[in-house]
């Protein structure tokens, strides 16, 4: 499990990836990710794992920033948005009374607001699940603007060590119905590049003094 923490202006911060294929070489030029593998069970795994290992010696992160790419049937194609609440897709107990999305027993909204914000980049709300989204039936049962996998995993487990998140993502389909992977790969190379100018402004923010936390 290789990752480093990125320190800026007496911060440590914990950047977070889903898959090699989000990281090209404009991230790659700026940050050294923990990779957590695809989907939220793997998120939490392996974001649940680094985390105690750096709390073993007692070096966690600041912050945590999951970033990667969206679906979207809302939202610019390529673009790059900040998360300002995120939900879980996946979780339906209203057949007990529970209000759909929301774990039962657990005192949690179903929608969880993410209130740190990066200066000057486009909000929108998060939807995450282990399912991949496709097609306009699809997206139309999402209330969310954007879709992803990992998110929602990644917020849990900064939750339970107490470590504020920031969501970046890049929306890489949703105008047409996925046919083949390239439908998600196709313009990667596009929001890795926008996606490293986002990193620059929490950067620049951070040794402006205008980001706090």
């Amino acid at each position: 499990m290789k990752f480093e923490l990125k320190r800026v202006s007496g911060k440590s911060i914990l950047f977070v990836m889903a898959a090699e294929a989000e990281y090209g070489p404009f991230l790659r030029s700026r940050i050294d990710p923990l990779m957590t593998g695809v989907g939220p069970v793997e998120a939490a795994i392996v974001m649940t794992r680094a985390l105690a290992q750096l709390e073993a010696q007692d070096d966690l992160p600041d912050m945590v920033v999951s970033l990667g790419s969206a679906g979207s049937a809302k939202l610019e194609q390529t673009e790059v948005y900040q998360v300002t609440s995120v939900s879980y897709r996946d979780m339906d107990a209203s057949p007990l009374g529970f209000e759909k999305g929301r774990t039962p027993f657990l005192d949690l909204p179903a929608t969880i607001e993410m209130p740190l914000r990066i200066p000057a980049i486009p909000e929108a709300s998060l939807s995450t699940g282990g399912n991949v989204v496709s097609g306009a039936e699809a997206y139309g049962r999402i209330a969310a603007d954007m879709v992803d996998m990992e998110t929602f995993s990644v917020l849990r487990v900064c939750q339970i060590y107490d470590r504020p998140l920031i969501g970046l993502r890049g929306i890489s389909d949703g105008v047409v119905e996925l046919q083949h992977i390239s439908g998600w790969t196709e313009y990667l190379h596009v929001i890795d590049r926008k996606l490293s100018y986002a990193v620059d402004a929490l950067f620049t923010a951070l040794e402006d003094g205008v980001f706090w936390f």
